[in-house]
């Protein structure tokens, strides 16, 4: 609003020298002209300002702005002027003692993005879906129709790099060891369970998604795979602002959310809420082939699953930014989260003899009921000091979660009444987290910058699981985590050369307690986590970036959990307590390649892991009906290697058609042997060496069709991996989108189909030495939404103009 003010002063000011122009006619006039482009795409900025100070008598301003070509053009009085090219997110360049005597053209001049800035004004702006960066990709949510009316988690599965699976676990270039930070943050918000919270968060609270794959010491060191940071919607455009979004599915879904704000010179008001019913039926089968001990085929099972998975949530956001000077500022918000959720899950087992003749069906109902709550209290406070990026910011953050799961499960041959057996499952979980940070930023010299800090994160996790009659796989599970950590980096800018060198230390104290078996672990160890990163500027659209940092993935939930799952009583998670974190190396080397309408950013990395993750299975020595139960459950293995390329690139190569391209090819290495005592009380060793190349891209295309009809089309392709047990099987999927403006482009229609064909299913082959098993699952079934976007008080684009998208490059995609 600061640009508005000095605008409407300005142009006052140009009156008013006009005007006494006029009076003097014996002045001097001469014209100044010269185009404003933005840095690395040379995109026009319309409306971009250019101000001419007198240079000895600093009271006397006039000046002028940019049109649709970025072109400016202006009279003056012949003299001395100090000259400023400004525009709001981007940093002001300043030309001093600029003599102009005649008509002068003062040439191209680029500015280029203020990051910090773009940290404290959000921009609502229809930019491309994908901005590629050197240290980081950033995915704008706004502009993608294919999450309209969708989830969180519906958001991440259409970032580059990242890759969501059918039963929501998210992995970045194919390592799921990766954290999810909220506004830059570990929030609350996130949950018990990760990917159930972000499927309560609806897509339209979010802004956009920055992916960083090798984070600086500033970051938290947890996620060996890298950190994916959502942030959230708040406005900053002043006065009365906001969007209503609604949107309706089948199957029958029904979905309302909407952010409010209102900013003035002194407060900024913000919110968001939601409301979501979703029916997503998803179903699965496993066909299993058992062995005897000599290796001939004892029995076939074929078991076949439905459920419908009902969900209905809220959400809420609501909070305040107080400018207490111009330097300071206080915000404060609160965020709740609830949700409910009705899960009926029947499973049919069709037994075979070994000559896969029909035996009997035995039919597993599990009626699950579950509700789940958050609570999120913030507080930030920001101090800027007269240098400019020299500044202090402190938060603190306190949450509260709940997840309450119940279940009645009825057992029984078909046909057979007095099989029926009847059991009933509870897994409650609570957890309470108490963040608190504090961040310094000190500039030295032109281009020196020093950053320090601190940051405390304390939770506490208790879960509860509880079977009757069968008490074999209760337990109730303790987890607390304190984790304290200070870090300091440097960086410098020497010619083309510029580096950022970082160390981070984090002291963990970690308690794993089961209470049940009486069984308690105390974890506490401290470690350095150093980071660097140097670039090069080959030119001002062409630059190379090699970077490292080491990394932690400390096990949680489930993993630790020994029992917190009974949908099948023959093939059972089993978490292991004893589990230890894995450290990682990463390094990048990286690319970025800026062209008029097209932007290539590649990478190659590496990735060495000590003490990684591998889940097994094993027999637990229980049967049922004579079949034996299979417990799945994580370990600590040696040693894992891990390759890759990666590129991503942005093309627009018509005005009407946008084009955007991810690829990772990947090589996963394995060396470790694992040995353990089985029930028979032998003495078995596995080696899990294992090598796997797979890869997977996502490409989407943007149309624009006669009447202004926006044509959204995106195709994700998972390639085949092998692993130590088996082989997981390609999966292909297609979304589709079409969307159209109205009413005076205040308002939005998007009609979107989440995959189209049917065949997102998660497909893999196990093979153990006493089953073969074949599985397929899919979470969700086809969707089609249909959902309505209104702004008021807010234009469509708030920064960009048609002739910017008319000019592709990096600024736009879809």
């Amino acid at each position: 609003m600061s640009n508005i003010k000095n605008f409407i002063a300005l142009s006052l000011l140009i009156f008013t020298s006009l005007s006494f122009a006029q009076q003097r006619p014996e002045v001097k006039k001469v014209t100044i002209s010269g185009t404003i482009l933005e840095k690395g795409t040379n995109i026009p900025l319309e409306y971009a300002t250019v101000v001419l100070q007198n240079a000895k008598k600093p009271e006397i301003l006039t000046g002028g702005i940019t049109d649709i070509d970025g072109k400016f053009s202006f009279e003056v009085n012949a003299g001395e002027y100090n000259v400023r090219y400004e525009f709001i997110s981007f940093k002001t360049v300043s030309v001093k003692n600029k003599k102009i005597t005649s008509d002068t053209n003062l040439g191209t001049v680029f500015l280029e993005e203020d990051i910090a800035q773009l940290n404290d004004v959000v921009v609502v702006a229809e930019r491309s879906t994908v901005e590629i960066k050197l240290d980081k990709r950033v995915y704008n949510v706004g502009k993608d129709m294919t999450v309209k009316g969708g989830t969180v988690s519906d958001v991440l599965d259409n970032v580059p790099s990242v890759t969501v699976d059918p039963d929501g676990t998210i992995a970045l270039r194919g390592n799921e060891n990766v954290r999810i930070l909220i506004d830059g943050k570990p929030s609350g918000l996130a949950g018990i369970n990760i990917a159930d919270a972000l499927k309560l968060l609806p897509a339209d609270a979010v802004e956009k998604v920055e992916v960083i794959t090798n984070p600086s010491a500033r970051y938290d060191a947890e996620g060996s795979g890298g950190i994916i940071n959502i942030v959230l919607r708040k406005g900053k455009a002043q006065g009365i602002n906001g969007s209503v979004v609604l949107s309706v599915s089948d199957p029958e879904s029904y979905g309302a959310s909407t952010n409010l704000n209102y900013r003035s010179d002194n407060f900024n008001l913000f919110s968001n809420f939601g409301y979501n019913y979703r029916n997503s039926p998803g179903n699965s089968l496993t066909d299993s082939e058992y062995f005897n001990n000599d290796g001939t085929t004892s029995a076939f099972i074929n078991e076949r699953r439905t459920n419908e998975r009902l969900n209905e949530g809220y959400n809420a956001n609501f909070g305040i930014d107080l400018f207490l000077n111009k330097s300071t500022t206080w915000t404060n918000s609160l965020t709740f989260t609830e949700g409910r959720s009705k899960n009926p899950d029947d499973v049919y087992f069709y037994n075979y003899d070994n000559t896969f003749t029909p035996t009997f069906v035995r039919n597993r109902f599990n009626d699950e009921r579950g509700n789940d709550f958050s609570f999120e209290y913030a507080t930030n406070f920001t101090k800027n000091f007269k240098k400019e990026d020299h500044k202090l910011t402190v938060d603190i953050a306190i949450s509260q979660n709940r997840d309450n799961e119940s279940s009645i499960i009825t057992d029984q041959i078909v046909g057979d009444n007095s099989s029926l057996f009847t059991e009933t499952t509870l897994n409650n979980q609570k957890q309470q987290r108490n963040l608190f940070q504090a961040d310094y930023v000190l500039p030295i010299g032109e281009n020196g910058r020093f950053e320090a800090g601190y940051r405390g994160s304390f939770q506490k996790n208790l879960t509860v699981f509880e079977i009757e009659p069968n008490t074999a796989y209760s337990n109730t599970l303790e987890y607390n985590e304190d984790i304290n950590a200070l870090y300091a980096q440097y960086g410098n800018k020497i010619n083309k050369f510029s580096y950022f060198l970082g160390m981070r230390f984090e002291d963990s104290n970690i308690d794993v307690n089961s209470l049940t078996a009486n069984d308690y672990n105390n974890k506490k160890y401290n470690n350095f986590f150093p980071s660097a990163t140097i670039n090069y500027e080959i030119s001002e659209s062409n630059s190379l970036s090699l970077s490292y940092s080491k990394r932690i993935n400390r096990p949680r939930g489930r993993f630790l959990n020994p029992f917190s799952s009974y949908s099948s009583n023959i093939n059972i998670f089993q978490g292991n307590p004893d589990l230890d974190p894995s450290y990682t190396n990463a390094i990048d080397l990286g690319y970025l390649k800026r062209w008029s309408k097209l932007t290539l950013n590649s990478s190659v990395y590496v990735n060495i892991t000590d003490q990684s993750f591998e889940f097994i299975k094993k027999e637990s020595g229980l049967e049922v009906d004579g079949i034996p139960v299979i417990l799945s459950t994580p370990i600590n293995l040696s040693k894992e290697y891990r390759a890759g390329f990666e590129f991503n690139v942005n093309y627009s190569p018509y005005k009407w058609w946008k084009l955007n391209g991810n690829l990772n090819v990947f090589r996963v290495e394995n060396d470790g042997d694992y040995s353990y005592t089985d029930y028979l009380g032998n003495n078995v060793v596995q080696n899990f060496d294992n090598v796997a190349t797979t890869w997977f891209t996502r490409a989407s295309s943007k149309i624009t069709l006669p009447y202004e009809i926006d044509w959204q089309t995106n195709v994700t392709y998972r390639a085949p991996q092998t692993t130590a047990q088996g082989k997981r099987l390609d999966m292909t999927s297609v979304n589709l989108a079409f969307s159209k403006d109205i009413l005076k482009d205040k308002g939005s229609i998007s009609l979107n189909v989440s995959d189209l064909f049917n065949t997102r299913k998660r497909r893999f082959n196990s093979e153990l030495d006493a089953v073969n098993s074949y599985t397929e699952f899919q979470w969700r079934q086809r969707q089609i939404t249909l959902a309505f976007t209104y702004r008021f008080n807010k234009k469509k684009n708030e920064r960009e103009n048609q002739k910017r998208e008319d000019a592709g490059g990096d600024a736009e995609f879809m």
